[in-house]
């Protein structure tokens, strides 16, 4: 695997090493003795989830205070802009934010403390992810996506004016008003 450093404290790209044959493709996307030995990080995943989105769609700014999840992110199928923000007051890049376009076999470990979400670019995509804590709708939050203060850049996704978003999406709160 390839490990590739993002702007944020901890966030990472993971490229795996993809074998291809005649019958198709094999490659390792998530090793615990890899993630220990090269990155430091000894998360343990409980949970894994599955969305289907298609185009236009945004889903999140999404975060946990109250049990914070590690998150490792994947598309298996189609094409997002993947999206997350640090939230965590002591990192030494509190209050900023990356992004990274997602297909085939690339990953993003978003780590605790960070609000995440992505945009769908395709007609359709298969968003997987593995959490390190399990989801507890009670402390869900979620922070706008087009907050005026992050200024997040999501024109290399081609968003329309007004993506599509769930109610609850629509109802984020701005970076100040969720600290």
């Amino acid at each position: 695997m390839i490990f590739k450093k993002t702007k944020l404290e901890g966030a990472w790209v993971i490229e795996p090493r993809v074998f291809e044959d005649d019958r198709g493709s094999f490659c390792e996307t998530w090793n615990l003795q890899d993630f220990s030995i090269v990155l430091g990080i000894d998360t343990k995943f409980v949970q894994m989830n599955r969305s289907v989105s298609n185009r236009n769609v945004l889903r999140g700014l999404h975060y946990q205070f109250e049990h914070p999840q590690a998150k490792l992110v994947w598309v298996s199928s189609g094409s997002v802009l993947d999206v997350f923000v640090d939230l965590r007051k002591d990192s030494p890049t509190f209050g900023q934010w990356d992004s990274q376009p997602l297909t085939g076999n690339t990953l993003i470990y978003i780590p605790e403390g960070c609000a995440h979400g992505f945009y769908t670019k395709s007609d359709t995509a298969v968003f997987q992810y593995l959490v390190s804590d399990f989801r507890f709708p009670e402390y869900e939050k979620t922070l706008m996506w087009n907050d005026p203060f992050l200024n997040i850049d999501w024109s290399s996704s081609k968003l329309p004016v007004y993506p599509i978003l769930s109610d609850k999406d629509k109802q984020g709160h701005t970076f100040a008003d969720s600290l």
